[in-house]
């Protein structure tokens, strides 16, 4: 385990940990943008650059690894002054008006600039307006917003291998494309949302919240998505005024999905406010289903399967339990349908 020297602090790190993750645990602020812990290293936006002894120019913290006896600096009038002038050029160069940006408040880009004192970009470029693309039905892509820092074509490519993202053209008029630049509805995306999860700015975002609240008046709430047995954790992002899920994210430190959701996890999320939703049991009388208590619903279902097993056999009753609800209930369910039924035709969702 290498020892180093960190802005003046002895400092021990794990084999093979960067400088950037060894600053981050010592509550050191470096901006990257660039970089995300599921898509590796990558070294292209510069902002995260430190000083190290004896390094004959500045060095990538987030691709250097840490070495016996290094000498580091985080925090320099020259690091800020490079760092204020990558910053002030993507704020430059893009259209980030944060104010109508969704992404207010949990954009990487606004908060490195926050911290470095950018208030507004001081450069005009002379480049055209492209055109927001919202044809798809999950996802709204601004490419005005995009910094190309490639987080969301590595996530897509690397990180749940779907390979639909990938940078288009040459120079200032490069582009992020889905398959042979086609609109994102018409692309092989199957709506993960793993780009929306990795973006830094608002270039990538869920179209079913925008509009629906800023992240300061949004309560976070941890959970286990329902859709299936595998146990996806993630934040919901909750408006405690109107009792309604608006966002969904997935839990970047949680297992066993590490920020990654399908298209039921991360845009499913609406159905707890249906007005379809039942909210009482009901049974058929004279043709019509009529909503009655759970203990008289209870109490008929218990008689008609007693009936329907006493005048037709056990093996006429079969049962289907859910992959999205707990072990404990699913073995409830088949033990009640052996033991008290006394048949073995029980099965599980999850395999049709």
């Amino acid at each position: 385990m290498p020892k180093f020297t960190l802005n003046g602090r002895a400092v021990e790190a794990a084999e093979g940990q960067t400088i950037l993750d060894v600053a981050r645990d010592q509550g050191f602020y470096i901006p990257s943008l660039c970089y995300h812990p599921k898509v590796g290293q990558s070294g292209m936006c510069r902002v995260c650059a430190v000083e190290v002894e004896g390094a004959r120019g500045l060095v990538m913290s987030c691709i250097t690894p840490v070495t016996e006896g290094m000498v580091v600096t985080t925090e320099s009038p020259r690091l800020l002054e490079v760092r204020r002038t990558i910053v002030d050029m993507l704020l430059s160069e893009g259209e980030h008006d944060c104010l109508a940006c969704e992404m207010c408040g949990e954009c990487e880009l606004q908060d490195a600039a926050y911290r470095l004192g950018i208030e507004r970009a001081s450069m005009v470029m002379d480049k055209p307006s492209l055109e927001v693309d919202a044809s798809h039905p999950m996802l709204v892509r601004n490419p005005n917003r995009c910094i190309h820092c490639y987080r969301c074509i590595k996530g897509c490519n690397n990180t749940v291998v779907n390979e639909v993202l990938d940078m288009g053209y040459r120079g200032i008029q490069s582009l992020v494309v889905a398959d042979q630049n086609v609109p994102l509805a018409e692309s092989s995306c199957v709506s993960c949302g793993e780009c929306v999860q990795l973006c830094p700015t608002g270039a990538l975002i869920g179209k079913k919240s925008i509009g629906t609240g800023r992240v300061w008046n949004l309560e976070k709430v941890r959970t286990t998505c329902p859709y299936c047995g595998v146990g996806c954790q993630m934040w919901l992002h909750v408006d405690r005024a109107r009792n309604r899920v608006v966002k969904v994210t997935g839990d970047e430190e949680g297992a066993p999905n590490q920020g990654m959701l399908c298209v039921k996890g991360r845009f499913g999320f609406d159905f707890p406010a249906s007005d379809k939703r039942l909210t009482m049991p009901l049974i058929r009388k004279n043709g019509v289903h009529e909503p009655v208590s759970w203990e008289e619903a209870l109490d008929f279902t218990a008689q008609r399967l007693k009936e329907i097993r006493e005048q037709y056999g056990a093996d006429t009753i079969s049962a289907i339990s859910s992959s999205r609800d707990v072990n404990e209930n699913n073995y409830a369910a088949m033990k009640f349908m052996r033991a008290v039924i006394g048949t073995n035709n029980i099965d599980n969702c999850a395999r049709t």
